[in-house]
């Protein structure tokens, strides 16, 4: 949804007469994060003043909503105590976001002004690597021991709903925090009041390790259709949740990175990032490969250069070595966007490549057939006379035969490429596409020109 314009010049109307109730009424009754929305055009200070109007929990949680960006600026306008009583409302996971964004002088100053469990909570979770699940997760959880009954499990959840994110799932703990199982809000709402915890949790546990990858956690809660994925460590304690929003989060920055990557574009691939990175940023991002891709196109030059007595005498194959180039890169596109993709999904490996290969080969095969025949319809269709002595069906069989070839050869040097990363541990999605372009415009060159020299005599 996009900002409403109507309604910043109402906002601003209710700023400027002091209008408390009316602010917290369009709060109250607006989801946080369209509250969020609304308002960001606002100035820094138009944003603190109404964030001021409202109770600290909802001010907290649309604060949390905010552009991290924005977030930032605005705590460049706040006193020291008004941003730790903000950080102390916030949710884990959301608070140290930010504060792994703000300045190290700022958060020496600020942690003190932190009560000491937020304190220690906030030190705890920003150990953590980051791309890690313990990096991204929350310390807001709910836990019951095994040896109490539902009734008394249901009335220690109603006193902690409040200051937790989710209690649909509720992880049953022994003394040491080592995670036993779990049970949903729905098992204790249906079982008797007098059943133990323990009779009814579940021990068929869906669990993360604490330094497991974060992509392979949120695939884990889309697998498994879970609201929360619990979070261990080497003691398979407890430590903490990953809740689906912040699953859908992380699958979206890994889609963002997986995409700007397959484009040769480096940097921090952070997601909804366009309009706030600056032109120099996305200069630098995006020019290291084409410089580079761009001196190894002058291989394609030289090869066209040494050729070029073929063009002087055949000019009919000039016309097809876009039709060349172009095919060659889309069929090539192709097969390592499959690979690329299969390989994040963890449905082939590495030592899957011959099979991914063979199979390739068989559909690049049929591609090339097909294409082939289109190929020689057209030379058929647009050229009926020949100015050299060479019959146009020389011709034809020239263009077909080399399309064909490239088809395969690209098909293959396209699933080929993010194997072989994969195989050497580097990110398929890098290598895969920035080098395929090129390399395929330079077999592709030299299979046309040499099967033409064959097939024509020259």
């Amino acid at each position: 949804m996009t900002k409403n314009p109507l309604l910043i010049p109402e906002i601003r109307q209710f700023l400027k007469n002091n209008d408390k109730k009316a602010i917290q009424e369009f709060c109250q009754s607006t989801h946080p994060g369209l509250v969020a929305e609304f308002i960001s055009p606002l100035t820094r200070e138009e944003i603190w003043q109404l964030l001021k109007m409202v109770d600290p929990d909802l001010r907290a949680e649309i604060f949390s909503h905010l552009d991290l960006d924005l977030q930032i600026q605005l705590t460049e306008s706040l006193s020291r105590q008004e941003l730790a009583e903000l950080i102390s409302e916030m949710s884990p996971d959301d608070r140290v976001d930010l504060l792994k964004k703000l300045p190290e002088e700022l958060k020496e100053t600020l942690l003190p002004a932190i009560a000491q469990a937020e304190r220690e909570d906030i030190r705890r979770l920003s150990s953590y690597p980051e791309g890690t699940a313990g990096a991204v997760m929350t310390s807001d959880y709910a836990t019951l021991p095994p040896d109490i009954n539902v009734k008394e499990a249901l009335e220690k959840l109603r006193k902690e709903a409040p200051d937790k994110e989710t209690i649909y799932y509720c992880y049953v703990v022994d003394d040491d925090r080592r995670l036993l199982g779990f049970v949903s809000l729905k098992d204790l709402i249906l079982a008797r009041p007098d059943t133990l915890v323990k009779e009814i949790m579940n021990k068929d546990l869906i669990y993360a390790h604490v330094l497991e990858d974060q992509e392979e956690v949120a695939r884990k809660i889309q697998k498994y259709d879970l609201i929360a994925l619990p979070v261990v460590d080497d003691n398979h304690a407890l430590v903490g949740i990953i809740t689906y929003d912040d699953a859908m989060d992380i699958l979206t920055q890994e889609h963002t990175e997986d995409m700007e990557k397959l484009m040769a574009i480096t940097g921090s691939h952070e997601a909804g990032a366009y309009m706030r990175t600056p032109v120099i940023e996305h200069f630098k991002n995006r020019c290291g490969w084409l410089i580079l891709l761009a001196l190894l196109g002058l291989v394609s030059g030289f090869i066209v250069e040494r050729f070029e007595q073929v063009l002087v005498q055949f000019t009919i194959l000039a016309t097809f070595m876009p039709m060349l180039a172009d095919t060659g890169g889309n069929t090539g596109s192709q097969s390592a966007t499959l690979v690329v993709r299969a390989l994040a999904l963890k449905e082939i490996t590495p030592g899957d490549c011959f099979k991914v290969l063979f199979k390739e080969f068989k559909v690049a095969l049929l591609l090339g057939l097909t294409l082939a025949m289109v190929a020689l319809i057209r030379v058929f269709i647009y050229y009926y006379t020949n100015s050299s002595n060479i019959p146009l069906e020389k011709i034809g069989a020239a263009v077909s035969i080399a399309l064909c070839i490239q088809v395969v050869s690209s098909t293959l040097i396209g699933a080929a490429l993010p194997l072989i990363a994969a195989r050497f541990n580097k990110d398929p999605a890098v290598i895969a596409s920035p080098a395929l372009t090129t390399i395929v415009d330079i077999t592709g060159l030299f299979v046309f020109f040499t099967t033409a020299k064959i097939i024509l005599g020259i």
